[in-house]
């Protein structure tokens, strides 16, 4: 165990790279009594790592470094067997010569049976707090390994929020015509820290290698995907499309002539959204059945995979408030579907808690134009009164105000917002 020991003394010695403090923080699970494994999972560069590490300074502050253990099992010397596991916590013990309060478990997920070696220590040694992070694909919701169930409570991890990236980028929040301009950027560049901090002509290159990464890695590596090209067909219609049905799907891979049988196709799909680089909102029905039936609406987990990597982005920045907005949405854990009249009127968010319908949210770029306006009020004030709900949003460029409006003799208020003021406002609560 030579390794253990030279890592352990270096750890001792570490010093920390400088990390800017995020909205997400351990705070109340370090104060809590709560005896459950801290798990963080996330896309890939998201910056699971550095709110670990920014943990682990803090305690620091109050913790000798016997008390509080980090280690990353991306490290290269570390040996990929689950012999090293067996004897890791042992051999911690045993060179510290006591038991650690905290131990912070970086990537630990690329090990063989690392959830039976978790679950044992965690049940061995009640007393230490455990937190955890690793890949998306083997940490999302539904990839979480039975036996770590009931006993591990899951946080995932996003890009910034737009008040996270003006923090990154010391702007003032009340200087409100740089917060537009920069509002700009943040739509367009989307929030992963390492693009953010780059420089423009950086951005796409990183943009790129991500994608590259989602691809290759996440994908098709960690699936043993061997029908490569149909994978990396479906990523490429599904980022140029905003809906998608199996059917359709499978059709236009047929079209192009791709080899893929339709569940082996639907497998693929299921692939991408437990990476967490897409995600899917189904119709809103109180049926099962027609929320199967019915095509999903699609949504990519930043905005820079839209503009920068999909090949039919034409400056559409409808589809990048659109975005941004679901993202927002998934991130505070709200039950959310689109609506769809026999018409083929839209309201893009329909937000559900429990049996009721809470908010109604159209989301639009530009307002300018009188049929685009009647047009989406008019979808609004259909599901407002189809789903008996009066609080209705439209989320846009720069139009902020209340307005009254009356359909089918039903009194209603419609509040307009810009979205980089619900980003800051409703997107962060």
């Amino acid at each position: 165990m030579e390794i253990i020991n030279t890592i352990l003394k270096e750890w001792e010695n570490r010093e920390f790279p400088k990390a800017i403090s995020r909205g997400f923080n351990l705070e109340k699970y370090i104060s809590s009594k709560l005896n459950k494994l801290i798990v963080l999972s996330g896309f890939r560069r998201v910056g699971k790592t550095y709110i670990f590490l920014k943990e682990v300074q803090k305690l620091l502050e109050k913790y000798s470094r016997k008390e509080v253990v980090y280690i990353n099992f991306e490290d290269e010397r570390i040996p990929l067997k689950s012999e090293f596991l067996s004897g890791l916590f042992p051999e911690i013990v045993k060179l510290k010569g006591e038991v650690p309060k905290f131990f912070f478990l970086d990537e630990l997920q690329n090990f063989p049976d690392w959830s039976k070696w978790l679950r044992r220590v965690y049940d061995l040694y009640p007393k230490t707090k455990f937190f955890v992070t690793g890949s998306s694909s083997k940490m999302s919701f539904r990839k979480i390994p039975t036996e770590l169930r009931g006993r591990y409570l899951l946080n995932r991890i996003f890009p910034l929020s737009f008040k996270e990236f003006l923090h990154f980028k010391k702007i003032d929040e009340h200087n409100e015509e740089k917060l537009i301009n920069y509002f700009g950027d943040y739509l367009f560049n989307g929030g992963l820290p390492e693009i953010v901090l780059s420089e423009d002509k950086e951005k796409l290159e990183i943009a790129k290698s991500y994608y590259s990464s989602v691809v290759n890695r996440d994908l098709i590596e960690t699936y043993s995907i061997r029908n490569k090209e149909s994978m990396k067909a479906i990523l490429n219609l599904l980022l140029n499309s905003t809906n998608y049905s199996y059917n359709k799907l499978y059709n236009s891979l047929k079209s192009l002539n791709y080899e893929i049988g339709k569940n082996t196709m639907i497998d693929y799909v299921g692939f991408i959204e437990d990476s967490f680089f897409m995600f899917s909102i189904p119709i809103f029905s109180y049926k099962i059945k027609d929320r199967m039936q019915y095509p999903k609406k699609n949504y990519f987990i930043d905005n820079i995979f839209l503009s920068r990597i999909s090949t039919n982005f034409s400056n559409n920045y409808g589809r990048l408030y659109e975005n941004l907005v679901a993202i927002n949405l998934l991130k505070k854990e709200e039950e959310f579907f689109y609506w769809r009249n026999e018409k083929n009127e839209e309201v893009d968010f329909v937000i559900k808690k429990g049996n009721k319908v809470e908010a109604l949210i159209q989301v639009c770029y530009d307002l300018k134009n009188k049929d685009t306006l009647d047009r989406e009020i008019r979808a609004l004030l259909k599901a407002s009164r189809d789903l008996n709900c009066k609080n209705l949003i439209v989320i846009n460029k720069d139009k902020e105000e209340v307005l009254d409006k009356e359909w089918f003799g039903i009194k209603s208020k419609i509040k307009f917002i810009p979205a980089w003021k619900w980003c800051l406002e409703e997107g962060e609560k």
